[in-house]
């Protein structure tokens, strides 16, 4: 199994993405969902989805026979918590080593790149 940066599997954060994506779901719409990219077991799912609560970063309830999830904080809190740790993790805590990174080496388009400078003009005022 491959190992994150971020203390969380890469089935860990591939759920998670999905459950950001559906809001509060259950097991079964996030293997439907995790089913049209790949084969998984959907007992695999239900224990990722359970460790994911284990964790922190779901939150579940009981309605009827199902357990109904959905994220434990709005996800731009949890991204930026996710991409605080990658930043100080992997670039020693600078945000500038992540952006130079990203530019450098992040094969963006030059519609992308163009963004980014109106997200960095929009800063400054």
């Amino acid at each position: 199994m491959k190992r994150s940066y971020t203390g969380l599997g890469e089935t860990e954060m591939e759920l998670l993405r999905h459950v950001w994506q559906v809001g509060r779901c259950t097991v079964a719409d996030i293997h439907k969902a995790v089913m049209k990219y790949r084969p998984v077991a959907y007992t695999t799912v239900m224990s990722v989805m359970k460790k994911l609560a284990d964790k922190g970063y779901l939150k579940f309830q009981q309605e009827g026979n199902a357990y109904v999830y959905w994220s434990a904080e709005p996800v731009s809190e949890m991204q930026g918590k996710v991409l605080q740790e990658v930043v100080d993790k992997v670039f020693s805590g600078s945000p500038i080593a992540l952006v130079q990174t990203l530019v450098e080496q992040g094969n963006m388009s030059e519609a992308q790149r163009e963004e980014i400078l109106a997200l960095i003009e929009q800063l400054k005022h």
